[in-house]
């Protein structure tokens, strides 16, 4: 008994994923990011609330280009993970579950954590 006709060669750069796949993907990649910056926004919280030269330590990280975007990538990942996680609960209601209605809400979850992101990234620094 012959199997069926199989790609021998697979090249994984040329597969395209659709944009709901992407979402689902940056949705755990996030995720994984968030619980891992948890031991770093405790220490800046501690060392924040030990005394007023903590906090002005802490003030001066934050305040540093590097600090501002590092703040910048850590809202995004909160944001995304926000909204991609909405998108999944509404699926779940059966909203969006078509192939079209999948593909608009991963589109509009990914451009309101952006647009999320740079609206509360520019007023806290402005």
């Amino acid at each position: 008994m012959s199997s069926p006709a199989r790609p021998v060669f697979l090249d994984l750069r040329k597969i395209r994923l659709p944009l709901n796949a992407v979402v689902s993907i940056l949705h755990r990649i996030t995720g994984i990011f968030l619980i891992l910056s948890i031991p770093v926004l405790l220490w800046l919280l501690d060392r924040s609330l030990a005394s007023p030269e903590g906090f002005a330590q802490v003030a001066a990280i934050i305040g540093h280009p590097v600090g501002l975007a590092l703040l910048l990538i850590g809202l995004w990942w909160l944001l995304h993970h926000l909204f991609a996680g909405i998108r999944f609960l509404l699926m779940e209601f059966g909203i969006g579950e078509d192939r079209a209605g999948s593909l608009r809400t991963a589109r509009d979850a990914l451009y309101a954590a952006i647009f999320a992101t740079l609206a509360v990234w520019l007023g806290l620094i402005l």
